[in-house]
Formats: C-alpha cells, structure tokens, sequence
C-alpha cells in the first residue's frame, strides 16, 4: 500500500519584530541557532527523518537571507528530480488575491491554487521560529485515522506565557475550545504551530471564509480558520512528548541557548538517528589559546578564544581576545570583543565588533546589539540596553 501524499508548507512569516535587531536584515527562519544551524533547519531536518520530500517554503519577508542557506535543498535531501524543496518568493497577486501576504491563513489561502493542483493526501503547516524534533509522518498517520479536518500539535506552557499562543481545552483528542493568544488562557496546553490539514475541505473552508471577512482578511490561522474547525467539532489534538521552545522573543532567543549550554542538553543536536543537518561552512577547528579559559559553553569551528568565556554561545568566526570576558551571552558569526572588554547577559548580531574595555550588558534583562554594530573603545552599554545596525 503507497504511503499517503504529503505536502509540507513552512511558513517563514513576516518581519518577525519580536526578534528586533535580529530581524531587521534577515527572515527569522534564518536566524542563527546554537553556534552553527539556523532555525528553518529544525522543520526542514524534520522532514527528512520523516521520510517526506516534497517541501514548500514560503518567504515573504527577507527572502534573500534564506534563500542564499537553503539553495538546493541538498543538506536536508530535498535535491531531487521530482519534488523536493521549492522556495515560493513574495508575490503580488491578481484578481481576489491581490496585494501581499497578511498572516499564516491569508498565505495558506494565496497559495490554494498550487496546493489543489499538487493533489496531497495531508497538508502540513508548520512556522520555523521553534526549536524540537517531530515525526510529521506520525502526526499525519494520527489525522488520517481521526475523521478530523486539523490535527494541532500541542505542548504545555508556563502559565504566564500561556497568552502567547493558541490555547486549547481537549476532551481526549478531541479539542473542544480553541482561544488565539487569549488574555486569560483557559489551560496551559498550547499549539505549537505544527498543523495537519485535510487539503480539499480546508482549502474550501478558507475560500468560504474570505468571502465572510471581507477586507479584515483571514489573517493568521488562529483568528478564523481554527476556531471554525474546532467549533464543528473537526479539530484534533496531537501532544509533542518532549522537549518544544518558541524562540520567537529575544529573551526566549537567549533561554533556549542556556537550555543547550545544560550538562543534559533537552535535545541531543547530533542524534545518530535524527541529527539537525545545516548548510555546512568551511571552518577550520576552533583555537582556545594559551591562558585563555572556557566553561560550559559552546563552541563553533573557526572561532579564536585568548579571554575568558562561560556559559556563552560562540559562532564560526568569533574572536574573544586576550583579557576579554564574555559571560551568559551568545555571539553570532564574525563577532569580535577586544582586550580588556566584558559582555555578559548578552546577544550580539553577525560582525559586531566591542571596542577594547568596554563593557556590554550586565545583571538584569537581555542586551541586543544589532549587526555589525561597533561599540566604542571604554564605552558602556547599560543591561537591556539595544545598540543597532549602523546606518549605510
């Protein structure tokens, strides 16, 4: 018996503002993560252990950031004849469609046309802004047998995050309620942005839903399309047992990495049965220099330590030079922090240089310095304080 068609669509949303700096340059599916992968990597490695090959991206903010990383598709082997990955750029429509992307339901609705004509048995949605390992095939196996037109992946939340996402009340499998970003959320269970679709009467619903808003438009998936499905009583729920992190803010950016410095990381990133692939570069290995010291931290080919780093996070390329300190912090690639400098608590963006003695962040919230910013020689940057990209 054939498996069944899959399709999966990641959706690599808009400008992404929750990231600030991050975001000002690049899609957040391009967004660095954990020394040497990107986040779109964690969705596009799912699919590949998953055994599914036809993959769609849809990009519409930034394109050319993500482009560039995914190219062909070979990383994840999705370099293939027939299927494999497409890239779908930012498009301005005719007709009823005209204009650009406004929300995940609103890009699920523009690309109706192309998903019809590629016939799949199960749609799978899913954003690139977490960082998990999922079989889709499972949850696919699971929606085909439930009679559902979604199944929603869910995991359980802190309770005062809980308002950040979809917020469900199941009954066995079955979801019962579905509240987008509620202000009081009703229970700790959340979607966590993987959805399998019935295509056909999803994609009829969506049309018949926006002839209903008119021009407030679907929006996102959670403000029309999934509290219709749930409220007929069409909706599934699907528990992600393990470990699931939104990385979608700056300081949830930083506590993933922390969860990743822990002596048992939550996931093991080279699992021989699942590991994350990346577009590879060339580095050569890591240098730790002489007196130099390094505890609890990760550490990318191609970095150069002579300072003192703990609990930190250094990119390919990064170097921390002699009498320098860096502490708590990730450093993305090509940053360089001078003699004599301290940065603690801390997110420096792509070529950030910090002059020698001055000092970045310190005890309080998270300090984001926007890329290829420079800090000037003995200058401080206040504990949450934001330095960004010099204007060209």
């Amino acid at each position: 018996m054939a498996l069944p068609r899959v399709l999966v669509l990641v959706l690599a949303g808009g400008q992404g503002g929750r990231l600030e700096l991050l975001t000002e340059t690049r899609a957040k599916p391009a967004v660095p993560f954990a020394g040497v992968y990107r986040l779109v990597d964690f969705p596009l490695s799912n699919c590949q252990h998953s055994g599914i090959a036809d993959v769609w991206v849809s990009v519409q903010y930034q394109p050319t950031s993500l482009s560039e990383h995914l190219a062909n598709g070979r990383p994840w082997d999705l370099d293939r004849t027939t299927g494999g990955l497409m890239v779908l750029p930012p498009f301005q429509a005719t007709s009823e469609r005209a204009g650009f992307t406004e929300g995940t339901a609103d890009g699920l609705w523009r690309q109706a046309e192309l998903i019809r004509g590629h016939g799949p048995d199960a749609l799978v949605v899913v954003s690139a802004d977490a960082v998990y390992k999922l079989d889709y095939r499972a949850v696919v196996d699971a929606h085909l047998g439930s009679g559902a037109e979604v199944t929603m992946v869910t995991t359980e939340v802190a309770a005062d995050d809980a308002a950040r996402y979809g917020v469900v009340q199941v009954d066995g499998d079955r979801v019962t309620d579905y509240a987008y970003k509620p202000d009081e959320p009703a229970t700790t269970t959340a979607t966590n942005e993987v959805f399998v679709f019935s295509p056909t009467p999803t994609l009829d619903r969506l049309e018949a839903l926006s002839r209903e808003v008119g021009e407030d438009g679907l929006q996102d998936l959670g403000h029309h399309l999934l509290p219709a499905q749930t409220a007929e009583g069409l909706a599934r729920a699907y528990p992600l047992e393990g470990y699931w992190r939104d990385v979608g803010t700056v300081p949830a950016y930083w506590q993933a990495h922390r969860d990743f410095l822990s002596a048992d990381p939550p996931i093991d990133l080279d699992e021989r049965s699942w590991p994350i692939h990346t577009r590879g570069g060339r580095h050569s290995a890591a240098r730790v220099l002489d007196g130099a010291v390094v505890d609890g931290s990760l550490v990318s080919g191609g970095t150069r330590v002579a300072g003192q780093v703990s609990g930190s996070v250094l990119s390919p390329g990064v170097v921390v030079e002699q009498g320098a300190t860096v502490v708590d912090s990730v450093l993305l690639p090509g940053v360089r922090v001078r003699a004599g400098a301290t940065v603690t608590r801390a997110v420096l963006d792509d070529g950030v240089e910090v002059g020698k003695g001055a000092t970045v962040g310190g005890d309080g919230d998270i300090t984001l310095v926007g890329r290829r910013a420079q800090v000037a020689e003995g200058s401080e940057l206040a504990p949450g304080g934001r330095l960004p990209e010099p204007e060209r």
